[in-house]
């Protein structure tokens, strides 16, 4: 008989992609201490053992599976050593993703193409390794990390933005296509601006260094949304409002909304100081910056930095005064008395 999902997870073995650093590595951590075990891939080697170790000292089980997300034939090779290992899969994450700034036409193609491939490739990969896999067992959980510009474009990263428009849409229609396997869910999470070394690892074209848009928010935020869609399935999950509320804007007031975006993002995503163009890990993994953190919330301002511009001029700018401009939107879209019903978030 198949397992029935719930609060418990010391029976379940979970497989999570891109789980060498960032988001995969504190969900890798966090279903550990939950006592699950977690089956945890990515390209490098030895960011993935030292991500086990650390998963056996939280309480679970560990193995490691180097994986090119990007390659079909590797992610059916990590279904199928998961099932070999443990007997099943419980919960399949597709969480691998690099990304890449600058303006479309300064991104090479390569690496436009790379970051598509990834981001958008890698997750249909994982869902064509596991799903034959629930649909043997009539079960089974694919969690899709997609993003807040799942719903909204962000200037300087038409590739990364695409991508996880893709991942949306693919989610939703493959939802459509199980409609009649209650047993299987298909969820998304949709983290905001998150803590991780997704910035370090990122390939850069803007001539700028770049950082985190403000605000920030920790790794094991978005670990514990994902735990969540494993105990309870649910459609989609935001991590930070500004994505919901970056949503409902685009959906409203589509262009006031964008504009506002577009601004937020010169004035906030980009520290003061120069950089050489770079395709950091996109192409090939770097072997630098393998916590769950990128350390971006530890940060202090540079000695000498014009904060008017970068840092304290951003931070008051961007979802504040985002805030302010979506907030006749957002009330408008509460429910009338005596009226039809408009949309909610």
């Amino acid at each position: 008989m198949a397992k029935r999902f719930g609060q418990e997870m010391s029976d379940k073995v979970v497989v999570i992609t891109g789980a060498s650093s960032g988001i995969g590595r504190a969900t890798a951590v966090e279903f550990a201490r939950q006592g699950a075990a977690v089956v945890i891939a990515a390209r490098r080697m030895a960011a993935l053992h030292e991500v086990a170790e650390e998963c056996v000292e939280a309480g679970g089980r560990a193995m490691v599976v180097p994986t090119d997300v990007t390659d079909q034939r590797a992610m059916q090779h990590l279904a199928e050593r998961a099932i070999q290992a443990f007997g099943g899969i419980d919960v399949w994450v597709n969480n691998a993703g690099v990304i890449a700034f600058g303006r479309f036409e300064d991104i090479p193609d390569e690496v436009f193409e790379q970051v598509v491939r990834t981001d958008f490739f890698g997750m249909v990969h994982g869902c064509r390794a596991v799903l034959p896999h629930f649909l043997d067992r009539e079960e089974g959980i694919i969690i899709n990390t997609a993003s807040m510009v799942s719903n909204i474009g962000q200037r300087y990263a038409t590739p990364y933005t695409a991508a996880k428009f893709a991942v949306r849409g693919f989610s939703e229609s493959l939802r459509q296509e199980l409609v009649d396997e209650p047993g299987i869910h298909v969820c998304m999470v949709m983290p905001a601006s998150i803590d991780t070394p997704l910035w370090q690892h990122a390939a850069n074209y803007t001539g700028r260094a770049i950082k985190p848009l403000s605000p920030i928010h920790p790794p094991e935020e978005v670990a514990a949304a994902i735990l969540s869609l494993a105990r309870n399935p649910q459609r989609e999950l935001f991590v930070g409002a500004e994505g919901r509320l970056a949503a409902v804007g685009n959906a409203m007031a589509p262009q006031m909304t964008e504009r506002a975006l577009a601004h937020t993002i010169e004035r906030d995503m980009f520290q003061n100081r120069s950089a050489p163009e770079t395709s950091g890990g996109v192409l090939a993994a770097m072997p630098e910056y393998q916590g769950a953190s990128g350390g971006w919330m530890e940060r202090r301002p540079e000695p000498g930095r014009n904060r008017g511009r970068s840092e304290g001029r951003g931070r008051s700018f961007s979802w504040a005064n985002l805030t302010l401009f979506l907030l006749p939107v957002v009330l408008a879209s509460r429910p009338l008395s005596g009226g039809r019903m408009r949309p909610q978030w």
